[in-house]
């Protein structure tokens, strides 16, 4: 069905491009974009708080000063617009420096298929490496502001700084097994499993970046969360008040908090038969 090979063939594009990376013109320059003076680039890289998540460790200060002036410029996207669309020619990488995204592709019955969701600290625009065309749509759930990281430039400094170019390879190899992770829920997963394994997966992330493991607000609507999850919104719907009834979670609108973890744990070490 072409519906779902679109979603996959999105998927798929990371996997691929770890053996196909080539070099493209840099980023154009719009009234979103903020050009990065000498006094920002200072503030670029090298004193972002979300340094651990982007770049490698054990880089030397000449190594973080390069990777400052790779940064060509940032860009603020307001929510419900895109950073890019399917089709568009690949130019560069983005990092999230705040704001959340969703990833999807326009199904054939006018549709949006929900591939991702994508958090600060985290990389957009990959999909586009392996044909030097975006696969994906990348829509901002919330006003956001991302670093444009041109792609030629990323090779040129990949080819110089090893450390570099391997943790773009892990970054890539993150996505790859993230991404088979969701195919393994969307395959075998009952409709409380998935959304369990959802809140876990979201609950962890945001532990990385310093935020609470029980408490958060979701950007994504449920219709999202469903499309996502392969799931009916009635049917997420059901599941969250499922998780509030048996206690496991607390739900007023968007705002999510985690009771008890342990339960949602156990939907996922011990599935039915």
């Amino acid at each position: 069905m072409r519906a779902s090979g679109e979603g996959q063939r999105c998927r798929n594009e990371d996997e691929r491009a770890l053996t196909q990376i080539k070099g493209s013109a840099d980023q154009g320059i719009n009234q979103n974009v903020i050009p990065l003076t000498i006094t920002s680039l200072k503030a670029a890289c090298s004193q972002c708080n979300l340094r651990e998540l982007c770049l490698p460790f054990g880089l030397s200060e000449s190594e973080i000063v390069k990777l400052d002036t790779m940064v060509a410029s940032r860009r603020r996207v307001k929510r419900s617009q895109h950073l890019y669309r399917a089709g568009e020619t690949f130019e560069a990488i983005y990092a999230i420096k705040t704001g959340f995204f969703k990833t999807d592709v326009l199904l054939e019955d006018g549709r949006d298929q929900v591939t991702g969701f994508q958090m600060a600290g985290e990389i957009l625009g990959m999909d586009g490496i392996s044909t030097e065309n975006h696969t994906c749509n990348a829509v901002a759930l919330e006003d956001s502001e991302v670093c444009v990281i041109p792609f030629a430039q990323l090779e040129g400094l990949s080819r110089e700084i090893q450390a570099l170019q391997h943790h773009f390879h892990k970054v890539m190899s993150r996505e790859i097994v993230r991404d088979h992770g969701v195919m393994m829920l969307l395959g075998t997963m009952r409709a409380e499993e998935r959304l369990a394994a959802f809140l876990l997966n979201l609950s962890q992330r945001f532990t990385a970046r310093g935020y609470s493991p029980q408490e958060f607000h979701l950007r994504m609507t449920r219709e999202e969360i469903g499309s996502y999850l392969g799931l009916k919104l009635e049917t997420v719907s059901r599941a969250f008040s499922r998780f509030q009834e048996e206690g496991f979670i607390s739900v007023q609108q968007k705002h999510i908090r985690i009771l008890d973890i342990a339960p949602l744990k156990q939907l996922l070490a011990h599935p039915p038969a």
